[in-house]
């Protein structure tokens, strides 16, 4: 590949990535919509899940006939189980901590996944990507806030960086696992087992709900097609290129536009520290651009 388009590559692999990040960072506020239409988390997530699974296949199609059964069985599990922990410990967080120190403790996986990736020989960590790193990570400071001086509940901070440093395993493991499998076929898998998992724990609370306002519906769609399918779909690709590391940097702007929207929809108050906070994470993603390759 010559420098030019490995350099092409390497900027959509990028854009798919910010994209996924908008994505995922929709969630939030999709999720307050959804609790003032009467949806509950694992109601949600389950009907989330359940219907963007036919989705992914009818897209990943013939992929997905050569997929080993002992890959499938692997994606399956990790994606239920992986779903489920990241997003059911951090939420449990909040019984202990507000919302920007739970951000600010859950935003270090970015330095977890560069301490695991050169822990296990997966990639090297430059002084530019130490660098972007250190940037991102100022950025979240200020655009989340530091938590307060005074001592934090013990058991909200273990919560936080437990969600936090099994989502930094979960995107190299995820890296690992795809294989050679493409991203519909992967992300059909992952989203499958995750569906599962939530349905049976809807279920066992009693909010699998079937009856719902169109209000709810159009936010449970929007969760699927556009959070979950689109964002799947993008985040697996740009990963494929550009390694965890890299990955997991540009993430962070999730919690900036988090921020932005939530402003615009839901009309939450939005500080000089946004704007500050978003142009050092810019930063460190125009500085990984710089990188002769995505390794």
């Amino acid at each position: 590949m010559t420098t030019a388009a490995l350099r092409a590559a390497t900027w959509r692999a990028t854009l798919l990535v910010a994209l996924a990040a908008c994505g995922f960072g929709s969630i939030t506020t999709l999720m307050v919509l959804g609790h003032r239409n009467g949806l509950t988390l694992a109601g949600a997530m389950a009907w989330r899940y359940l219907l963007a699974t036919p989705f992914l296949v009818i897209i990943a199609g013939p992929a997905l006939r050569g997929v080993t059964r002992e890959r499938a069985l692997l994606l399956l599990v990790a994606g239920g189980l992986g779903q489920v922990a990241i997003s059911g410990i951090s939420l449990y967080a909040l019984r202990w901590l507000d919302v920007a120190t739970l951000g600010f403790l859950f935003y270090t996986f970015p330095a977890w996944v560069a301490v695991i990736s050169v822990a296990r020989g997966l990639e090297r960590v430059d002084a530019r990507r130490l660098i972007a790193l250190l940037l991102a990570l100022s950025g979240l400071v200020v655009l989340l806030g530091a938590p307060r001086a005074a001592a934090l509940p013990l058991a909200g901070v273990l919560c936080a960086l437990g969600s936090a440093l099994i989502y930094a395993a979960y995107i190299p493991l995820l890296h690992w696992m795809r294989g050679p499998l493409s991203a519909s076929a992967a992300a059909a898998l992952v989203i499958g087992g995750a569906g599962i998992t939530y349905t049976v724990a809807a279920l066992w609370r009693g909010e699998f709900l079937g009856a719902m306002t169109p209000a709810a519906w159009t936010v449970i769609g929007t969760l699927s097609l556009v959070s979950t399918v689109m964002t799947f779909i993008a985040f697996l690709n740009g990963l494929a290129v550009l390694g965890p590391v890299r990955t997991a940097i540009i993430s962070t702007l999730e919690p900036f536009y988090t921020a932005v929207l939530g402003a615009i929809v839901l009309g939450q108050a939005i500080g000089p520290g946004t704007g500050v906070g978003g142009m050092l994470i810019a930063s460190a993603v125009l500085l990984l651009q710089r990188q002769p390759s995505p390794q």
